[in-house]
C-alpha cells in the first residue's frame, strides 16, 4: 500500500464558511476540521472507473494566467475559493489571495501528477493511517470530481457550479463534506472533499511563492511570523501579546 504524500506548502487546515458560520469559525476549527480530514478512511474507485477516468480525452486548453485548470475547472475554483473566504474585515476574498493560483500551480506540479505516490497498485481500501489509496494522481482525481460536481449541480439546481446562488453552494460543500452527495461511477466524494478541502487550506496559509496568501494576508490573520528560523527570544517576549514585526516569507530571504 502507499503511504500519505504531503506538500512542501505549509498545512494549517480550514472550513468552508456558510450560514451561521463565519471566518472566525472557519479559522478557529482549522487544525481540527483538518485533523479529521487526514485521518477519513479512503475509499476506492472500481477498476473500471479508473480506467475510464485515466482513458478520458485530454481537457480543453487552459484560460490565460492558469497551467492546468480548463475554462470551466476555473470557473468552479474561483468559485469555490471566494466562497469558503469570502472578502470581509478579515481579509479579501479568496481570488484576491491567489487560492486559485496556488490550486492551479499545486494540480500543474509534481503533487499533482502524482510524482511521490506509489502508483502500480493493488487498489484496496486501506487503513486510515495508511493515506491515500486511489490509482488516480490528484490532479486526476480534483479534475474527475470538479465534473462530477458540476453534473450534480446541473442535476439538482439546473447549474453549475459557478453559476448557483451562495445558498445553494453551501448545501454542495456540506453535501460533499458528508458524503450526502453521491457521484455516479463510483467517484470518491471524501476523498475528492479532503483534497478540495486541503488545497484551500494550503492555498490561504502557505509560503506567498508559491502562488497563494498574497501579501502574506494569510499569516497576519494568525500572527504567523514567517519563515524567520529562529523566534525563541521573540517567543518569551511576546508570549500573551501580538507579534509586532511583518511576517517574513522565501523570497524576503533570497
Amino acid at each position: 500500500m502507499k503511504d500519505a504524500s504531503s506538500k512542501d506548502a505549509a498545512d494549517k487546515p480550514a472550513t468552508p464558511k456558510g450560514s451561521g458560520f463565519d471566518r472566525r469559525d472557519f479559522l478557529k476549527t482549522a487544525v481540527v476540521g483538518g485533523a479529521a480530514a487526514a485521518g477519513s478512511t479512503a475509499a476506492i474507485v472500481a477498476p473500471e472507473v479508473a480506467q475510464a477516468q485515466q482513458a478520458a480525452p485530454a481537457a480543453p486548453a487552459t484560460p490565460t494566467g492558469y497551467a492546468f485548470l480548463n475554462l470551466d475547472e476555473a470557473a468552479f475554483v474561483e468559485a469555490l475559493v471566494d466562497h469558503m473566504i469570502p472578502a470581509d474585515e478579515v481579509s479579501p476574498k479568496g481570488t484576491d489571495l491567489g487560492v486559485n493560483i496556488y490550486i492551479d500551480h499545486a494540480l500543474a506540479g509534481a503533487w499533482g501528477k502524482g510524482d511521490r505516490l506509489y502508483m502500480q497498485g493493488p487498489w484496496k481500501l486501506g487503513a486510515p493511517s495508511q493515506g491515500y489509496q486511489l490509482p488516480l494522481t490528484p490532479a486526476q482525481l480534483y479534475r474527475a470530481g470538479i465534473e462530477a460536481t458540476n453534473a450534480h449541480c446541473r442535476k439538482t439546481y439546473g447549474k453549475t457550479f459557478d453559476r448557483i446562488e451562495d445558498a445553494q453552494r453551501q448545501e454542495v460543500l456540506v453535501g460533499l463534506s458528508t458524503s450526502k452527495i453521491v457521484f455516479d461511477g463510483g467517484l470518491p466524494v471524501r476523498v475528492f472533499w479532503t483534497t478540495l478541502y486541503q488545497t484551500v487550506v494550503e492555498g490561504m496559509y502557505s509560503d506567498p511563492i508559491y502562488g497563494g496568501n498574497r501579501n502574506k494576508a494569510g499569516w497576519a490573520i494568525i500572527g504567523f511570523p514567517g519563515v524567520i528560523a529562529v523566534h525563541h527570544d521573540d517567543v518569551e517576549k511576546y508570549r500573551g501579546k501580538p507579534f509586532p514585526n511583518k511576517p517574513v516569507g522565501i523570497a524576503d530571504m533570497s
